[in-house]
Parts: C-alpha cells; structure tokens; sequence
C-alpha cells in the first residue's frame, strides 16, 4: 500500500513564495512524483513532474516560476513556488505514479490574494 501525505498551503500574497511537499511511503518502484492544481470550475491540470532520474516537465503557465524537485532517499517531492499570482490558486495534489499504480494526494489549497 502506497501513502502520500502533502504539506499545507496556505494564503499568500501575489509576489510572494511557498514551498509544498509531498511524503510518499509504501512500495514505490520506477516512479514518477508530480504536482497537478485545481481552480474551481475547472479541470484538474498538471503543473510539474519529476521523474525518478531527475526529468521534470512544466506547464507553462508556471515556467520560470516554479521549481519541482526530488528527495530519492525519503521519496518526497517538493514544490517550490515563487512569484505567485491570484491565477495559481488552487487545490494542490501531489501524485505519485509507480509500476503497481497511481496514487494522489489528499490535496492542499494555495490562495493568492492580497
């Protein structure tokens, strides 16, 4: 069985930063971590992934401004978020993909307002 448990979100003022973080536990092999958002009324999106040897891909609404990285040893991944906008508001979920499956996150709200 494969657990993932996300970091807080938070308010946040536009311009500003926050850092989100997912811990996944279990039997994890060949994976692939990411990150997806969904603002309401609209379609869960993805916003970065990783995958197990380093490869990451963004949208690009967050290029530039986002940063997706990996902690192999605690298989965590981590968001880093810098220059938010009101428009990046949104539930975070983290995901993880693995050879036995696909595994989401509880999910974490991100609000930029001022």
């Amino acid at each position: 069985q494969v657990h993932l448990v996300e970091s807080a979100g938070g308010l946040v003022q536009p311009g500003g930063s926050l850092r989100l973080s997912c811990a996944a536990s279990g039997s994890i092999f060949g994976d692939t971590m990411g990150w997806y958002r969904q603002a309401p009324g609209k379609k869960r999106e993805l916003v970065a992934v990783v995958a197990s040897g380093g490869t990451t891909t963004y949208a690009d609404s967050v290029k530039g401004r986002f940063t997706i990285s990996r902690d192999n040893a605690k298989i965590t991944v981590y968001l880093q978020m810098n220059g938010l906008k009101p428009e990046d508001t949104a539930v975070y979920y983290c995901k993880l993909v693995v050879t036995t499956g696909v595994y989401w996150g509880q999910g974490t709200q991100v609000t930029v307002s001022s």
